[in-house]
């Protein structure tokens, strides 16, 4: 029998009644072996979230403030949780470790970690499963990324020892054998690194939503749930503003041909959105599987004075490109002109070096810049393989007297890309939404 990983979003442990919730989850399959709990996050507006709070006594105490008053906010979240659960572990001995360590100046990632580790020791007490420090089995290199192997390696050797396990989520173990944490929002990919470890049958990923939406609910406030989606279309999605998972959670489960199912600690009974190697389980396949938007792009536009059937200005620009440190999302070009959509942040930051290296170019040419873009990603195995998305698209915008900077379907037929100003950007999801949901 193939365990079941399931990882609990801090919505799902901010309070005890939240902890029985997740229980009584757990408790429904017996393979639900392996947790990977989140730190408490807000309990109610205005709340604060635990992570938040523990990296405000960082900064408080590396300006030589006292930090004590917010610890002990800190403090009473745990024991207010472990009283009313009739918890047997001392939270209060493990408390006190991290309030000495927090004083005696300990890292940032330190301090930030210790949310989920104080999680995950009440979680292993309620359930009475074994706590594995994910500092013993997650491993970063000299350059700050991942392990992989070594990681799989180790982890999937400590967890193999024991029958169940909590397995905090947000971090492990530096190059200099310190706390090391990974991005917010991190214990997305503690989940799918424990699930890779101890090849799960299914990766559950519990949060506060029932799977996910085929667009941001707060531009599309009907928008559909989806209930099967490929990790390449949650991963061009992702990058392209939605924000149901981590981007970076989806590679190890991916690889390992593992499902990952988003689901809703408060809907259990809700299926949720089933994450997978291939859509072939979807049955709107016929239909796009999410669109998404973000603002803050602009479009660097080169062209020849006079046309040739040279390519020295494509490979030019894109050299100046490289060498000025500026990433770019989306290459249409032609022998006499080339289109380069980028940050707008990024690129001002780096125009003087770019600029400079396209006057090395030897053909005649000028340069011109659009800014205030907003990208938005129609994704979708069914759309791009129906002719007429592309014309669509454009219909539904021209109808809306939304002006189209760029419109093109991707190479790799999964994405189709839309360009328009960023103060049409929700006016314009909701009209390509709306267009292929009728």
């Amino acid at each position: 029998m193939r365990p079941i990983v399931t990882k609990f979003g801090g919505s799902s442990l901010a309070d005890a009644g939240q902890f029985k919730k997740v229980r009584d989850i757990v408790k429904l399959d017996s393979r639900r072996l392996f947790v990977v709990p989140s730190a408490p996050g807000r309990r109610f507006d205005g709340d604060d979230k635990v992570t938040d709070l523990l990296y405000k006594c960082h900064s408080l105490n590396a300006a030589g403030e006292d930090f004590k008053w917010v610890f002990d906010i800190i403090r009473e979240r745990y024991l207010e949780i472990a009283r009313e659960l009739s918890l047997t572990v001392d939270i209060g001995k493990y408390l006190d470790e991290v309030e000495k360590n927090i004083a005696a100046g300990a890292s940032s990632d330190y301090c930030a970690s210790r949310g989920e580790y104080l999680n995950g020791l009440l979680m292993a007490d309620l359930l009475g499963y074994t706590f594995v420090d994910p500092q013993n089995g997650i491993f970063f290199g000299a350059d700050g990324r991942l392990d992989e192997e070594k990681t799989n390696e180790v982890l999937g050797e400590l967890l193999s020892k024991v029958e169940s396990a909590v397995v905090p989520g947000f971090y492990g173990c530096g190059f200099d054998g310190k706390v090391k944490t990974f991005s917010r929002g991190g214990s997305d990919i503690t989940g799918a690194i424990v699930a890779r470890a101890v090849n799960a049958e299914v990766y559950e990923n519990w949060t506060d939503v029932s799977g996910f939406l085929m667009a941001d609910p707060r531009i599309v406030g009907d928008a559909r749930s989806i209930s099967h989606i490929t990790y390449r279309e949650m991963y061009e999605l992702s990058c392209a503003g939605a924000t149901v998972l981590h981007e970076d959670s989806v590679f190890p489960v991916s690889r390992a041909g593992i499902s990952t199912n988003i689901r809703n600690t408060n809907m259990p009974e809700h299926p949720g959105t089933m994450i997978s190697c291939t859509a072939v389980n979807r049955k709107d396949f016929a239909i796009f599987a999410g669109i998404a938007g973000k603002k803050g792009f602009s479009i660097i536009l080169a062209e020849k004075d006079k046309p040739d059937n040279s390519q020295d200005l494509v490979v030019g620009t894109l050299e100046a490109i490289k060498k000025s440190g500026i990433h770019f999302d989306y290459m249409p070009s032609g022998v006499n002109n080339v289109s380069l959509l980028v940050e707008t942040g990024e690129f001002y930051l780096g125009s003087d070096k770019f600029y400079g290296e396209m006057e090395k170019i030897k053909v005649p040419h000028y340069i011109s810049v659009h800014d205030n873009i907003a990208l938005i990603v129609l994704v979708g195995y069914g759309v791009i393989h129906n002719r007429e998305t592309i014309f669509r698209i454009y219909e539904i915008l021209r109808k809306n007297n939304i002006d189209i900077y760029m419109l093109n379907q991707g190479s790799s037929e999964l994405s189709t890309w839309v360009g328009v100003n960023e103060s049409h950007l929700n006016e314009a999801i909701q009209a390509i939404y709306s267009e292929f949901t009728k």
